[in-house]
């Protein structure tokens, strides 16, 4: 049996809060919860060193609760506070599978998890832990997206994985168009130039500027994380510039 080897030593993956609701309309789904801890438990058994940045919109989403009339800044803190819910069960699952992880937190919150320290999260990660960065960058206004790329950024990641519900990264909406055609390699500035609304723009010119790669993949494709981290034609890469 052949083993594939992987494209990278440490990555970054970015979950939506969405994607562990499963058929669910909010919450937790735990299947949804126990799977996607498996496949992360894969990609670290290939030697792969694994951190994450789970999103909030599952509980709580700050920008909605502003617009609902909740001041942004309180609705921002709200938003971090679910975070820490969602890597709270990431961690859980992992260990029920027997992976030692760290939620390593942005706001002091100490009395369940770490406080988020950029030496100490690259030292888990060196001794083989996943690491779970929650409460986003630990100031409003800032998403989760942008939460992840810092992260990445920080922890000197070889790629930030972006968990959607497509299979990458189309020219217009797939759900509305079934002739959409799917980019299998975009640069960031097309992807800036066209709008494609791959992350928000704080985040991608955090990726162009730092030379940071991004995959774009589809999480609800069963096994699609570690087939993503050894196969490059799956879902969509962003890179800086385009090799020939």
């Amino acid at each position: 049996m052949t083993t594939l080897k992987p494209s990278y030593k440490r990555v970054l993956l970015k979950l939506s809060g969405e994607a562990l609701m499963g058929n669910m309309e909010f919450g937790i789904e735990s299947n949804m919860m126990s799977r996607v801890a498996r496949e992360i438990a894969q990609v670290a058994d290939m030697g792969v060193e694994v951190a994450l940045v789970i999103g909030g919109g599952n509980i709580f989403r700050g920008q909605g609760l502003a617009e609902s009339g909740i001041d942004r800044v309180t609705g921002d803190h709200m938003g971090m506070l679910a975070t820490v819910i969602n890597s709270l069960a990431m961690q859980d699952a992992l260990e029920k599978i027997g992976k030692q992880s760290r939620v390593m937190s942005a706001i002091r919150i100490n009395r369940v998890c770490e406080e988020y320290v950029r030496r100490r999260a690259i030292r888990h990660l060196e001794k083989g832990r996943i690491v779970i960065f929650a409460a986003g960058t630990g100031n409003p206004f800032f998403t989760t997206d942008t939460a992840g790329c810092l992260r990445a950024i920080e922890i000197e990641a070889d790629v930030i994985m972006k968990a959607t519900k497509v299979g990458g990264v189309f020219d217009s909406d797939p759900a509305k168009n079934p002739d959409a055609n799917r980019y299998t390699t975009l640069t960031y500035s097309e992807a800036i130039e066209k709008n494609l609304g791959v992350m928000d723009m704080t985040a991608i010119v955090m990726c162009r500027d730092n030379n940071l790669p991004l995959r774009v993949f589809n999480l609800n494709d069963e096994g699609a994380l570690p087939a993503t981290i050894t196969d490059l034609s799956i879902g969509t890469t962003v890179v800086l510039e385009k090799t020939a």
